[in-house]
């Protein structure tokens, strides 16, 4: 019986500054050692490394699929008077499809940093609602908006954000993300967004939370 190969979705390279050790060429290398058809970019706020590892990918024959793990604010990327301890940005991964998926990746990207950082680069769902084209999310790990939801007992509130994401990106560009890390908080995520896929119809993917 033949199987589809894993491709993994989920990686930071050393351009997720101060996070990720993964040089480009060696992401690339192992995917292509362990027969993988294609690999995935997802630097942290960071577009940095998509050009060094496009052309790496298109070297070895693997397909390079290029993202970035957003920083999305919880209302907008203007707002800076937050209270002590309050949430200032969530995860959200995005990946492009196609070549508007990735123009958009840059004026996301370029958003990011020109009007929302604080404390990181930061876009919001206006934004995403503008530059959703050509874009697949995925719900990222622990931090992400509908997981965090999950994690603090208000599953109420992970079905209200998925159901503004299905709204921004369509049930054919949006997936809830599994991780498993041995992380106590990722299991508890993970039963919560099993239950919200079946009850929403939702497809699910598994990541590695690659660094």
């Amino acid at each position: 019986m033949s199987m589809t190969p894993f491709v993994h979705l989920h990686n930071h390279s050393d351009c997720s500054f101060l996070d990720g050790a993964i040089k480009v060429k060696s992401l690339v290398n192992a995917a292509k050692n362990a027969g993988m058809p294609a690999v995935a970019i997802t630097d942290h706020g960071s577009l940095f490394g998509l050009i060094e590892f496009y052309r790496e990918a298109e070297k070895a024959g693997i397909k390079p699929i290029l993202g970035y793990e957003a920083y999305v604010a919880p209302d907008s990327r203007l707002k800076r008077d937050y209270q002590q301890g309050a949430r200032k940005y969530d995860h959200l991964i995005l990946l492009a499809a196609n070549n508007e998926g990735y123009k958009n990746l840059m004026a996301l990207g370029t958003y990011a940093y020109s009007e929302g950082f604080y404390h990181r680069p930061r876009i919001d769902k206006e934004l995403l609602r503008k530059h959703s084209e050509g874009l697949i999310a995925l719900s990222a790990c622990i931090q992400g908006e509908i997981s965090s939801y999950i994690i603090r007992n208000d599953y109420e509130g992970a079905k209200r954000a998925l159901h503004e994401f299905l709204d921004i990106f369509g049930k054919e560009r949006f997936f809830l993300e599994l991780q498993d890390h041995g992380i106590d908080e990722e299991l508890v995520a993970n039963e919560g967004l099993i239950r919200l896929a079946r009850e929403e119809g939702v497809s699910l993917v598994v990541t590695n939370d690659c660094h």
